[in-house]
């Protein structure tokens, strides 16, 4: 199974590349935006799937996509007892 994430792209350089962050990790990632229909912006929320931003989200929907991650891996960390 592969997941792609939401990211903000917090810098751009280079040929269509961006760094970017997942959440309020202090971890950063290159992706690239060549992807993308349009020009990205630093601030702008993207879907990011094996180094490529695929997508752009609005920052609601993102924020919707990392809590529903954040309750799986809470899931996945507390399996419920039967």
């Amino acid at each position: 199974m592969c997941l792609a994430i939401p990211a903000r792209i917090e810098e751009l350089f280079g040929e269509g590349m961006a760094r970017v962050r997942v959440g309020e990790s202090q971890t950063f990632l290159n992706a690239s935006v060549m992807l993308l229909p349009k020009e990205p912006q630093i601030g702008d929320y993207v879907i990011v799937h094996a180094g490529f931003a695929l997508h752009t989200l609005t920052p609601k929907e993102a924020e919707e996509s990392l809590s529903a991650l954040r309750e799986l891996a809470q899931a996945l960390e507390d399996p419920p007892q039967f």
